[in-house]
């Protein structure tokens, strides 16, 4: 399927693509089901009220990832792309005194955050760790309507319907004929760019071409400019962050370290990651406190992207508006496959879908943005996601806290030191990326689930006494 980069890179808020940003838009999704007419059970009268259920990863985690927060204010009808951070505890107040809903084009809703949304600890569903559940009833208590969502990665959304049929779909190895460069894999990528003499950046610009160029470099400048006050405002914070791990940011204290040595003139020999891990941690930072973020490709793993950016925009030459742009659209790319292929949801395969698909891509972006060849950047892709291979997601408390924050400092280091490598060769190497993307979906599939996103093992369940 073709996957956009504006969908790959997406404006929203913290602290969980998957757990945060997926259920606002479900249940705003159900809202204009309700509205639309969806069909409904034979034999209800009116709707009027609505009950949610969580299931698996999202209910094992859904505390600490804000997910019940996130269902009630979908259900008041905010976005993850236009939500007030300052504005939502307020709404959900009001919620809990009227234990009501009211939407234009629909009766009040009965819906009582404490009574009407439940975690289920029990089987996940049976499609998607991240499973939830939508009831709507009429006035006797009759099922109205039913809707089965999946949160699968980065903030996409797909219900039990849309899951089976794109499960069931022929793969035909291409994506809809619809854009001049239908790649699927990074084999067909590198095939295209070969017979076309195109870059990565410039086909999947053709394929965002609908958009018209001053728009599609419009939109491109603006997910910089958003990255980068991500990181700019993730440098001046300071404290705790929220969730009862009393986790302290960091970011503010070396970045000032940072500047100091600088003017000292006596920077230590490996500043080079010191200054990517600070962007990295000031991303992670904001995330975990809710904050405004894009998610690259997921919300968990969204410093990575925007720290070798920024790293590559403050210390390295050759930077120009062109190829910030490259540098996007070819992470996009490399990010589409990984989806298309695998997976980026850390509930289903761990955080190399997360995070070590964040340092394929910004690997990738940062060997175009420097002049790599196609083959070279498809090195850095497959030497950055194959070194993340096996990594769990085993959340300390549920939070997108321990080891998170680090993690993607770590990633950013990786997807440096990987294009670094693929730029000192021709391109040429042992392992393709399409197979290491297929080892990595594999080895997700192996993965005991208490490593998934669940908070019941390693990291999670072994916290010294403090």
């Amino acid at each position: 399927m073709f996957v956009s980069v504006f969908e790959i890179f997406k404006r929203g808020i913290g602290p969980s693509s998957s757990h945060t940003m997926g259920p606002m838009v479900a249940a705003a999704r159900f809202l204009d089901d309700l509205r639309g007419g969806a069909e409904r059970i034979p034999g209800a009268g009116e709707v009027a009220s609505i009950r949610v259920s969580l299931h698996g990863s999202l209910a094992f985690t859904g505390k600490g990832h804000a997910t019940d927060r996130a269902v009630i204010l979908g259900l008041l009808g905010q976005r993850p792309e236009t939500l007030d951070p300052e504005a939502a505890e307020a709404m959900i107040a009001k919620l809990r005194e009227s234990r009501a809903l009211r939407h234009e084009a629909l009766p009040p809703l009965g819906f009582d955050p404490e009574a009407d949304l439940t975690f289920d600890y029990g089987p996940a569903l049976p499609l998607h760790a991240n499973g939830m559940i939508f009831r709507a009833f009429d006035r006797l208590g009759n099922p109205f309507l039913t809707t089965t969502y999946y949160s699968v990665g980065g903030g996409f959304v797909q219900t039990e319907a849309e899951m089976v049929a794109a499960r069931d779909a022929p793969k035909d190895g291409a994506e809809p004929s619809h854009v001049p460069y239908p790649f699927r894999t990074a084999r067909e990528m590198l095939e295209m760019g070969a017979r076309s003499g195109l870059t990565i950046a410039a086909m999947k610009r053709a394929n965002e071409a609908a958009r018209g160029t001053a728009a599609l470099d419009a939109q491109l400048d603006a997910l910089s400019e958003t990255m980068n006050a991500c990181i700019d405002r993730g440098l001046t914070q300071e404290g705790v962050l929220p969730g009862g791990l009393k986790v302290k940011r960091r970011a503010r204290a070396i970045h000032a370290a940072l500047l100091a040595e600088r003017q000292s003139n006596r920077p230590s020999p490996h500043v080079a990651n010191e200054w990517m891990s600070v962007y990295a941690m000031a991303v992670n930072e904001e995330n975990a406190a809710g904050g405004r973020v894009v998610t690259a490709p997921t919300n968990g793993a969204a410093g990575t992207v925007p720290a070798v950016l920024r790293y590559w925009l403050d210390h390295c030459d050759g930077v120009s508006d062109a190829r910030r742009r490259d540098f996007l659209l070819t992470a996009a790319a490399i990010g589409g496959i990984i989806k298309t292929n695998a997976s980026i949801s850390g509930a289903e395969v761990g955080c190399q879908g997360e995070v070590g698909s964040a340092a394929a891509m910004a690997a990738a972006g940062l060997a175009a943005a420097m002049g790599g060849s196609n083959a070279q950047i498809e090195n850095a892709a497959e030497i950055a996601l194959e070194h993340h291979l096996g990594m769990t997601c085993d959340p300390a408390g549920g939070l997108v806290q321990v080891p998170c924050i680090e993690r993607n400092a770590l990633g950013a280091i990786k997807a440096v030191s990987a294009a670094a490598l693929a730029l000192r060769g021709d391109g040429t190497h042992f392992m393709p990326l399409d197979n290491c993307i297929k080892v990595m979906l594999e080895t997700g599939r192996d993965m005991s689930t208490k490593y998934k996103e669940t908070s019941t093992g390693g990291i999670a369940v072994n916290l010294p006494e403090c």
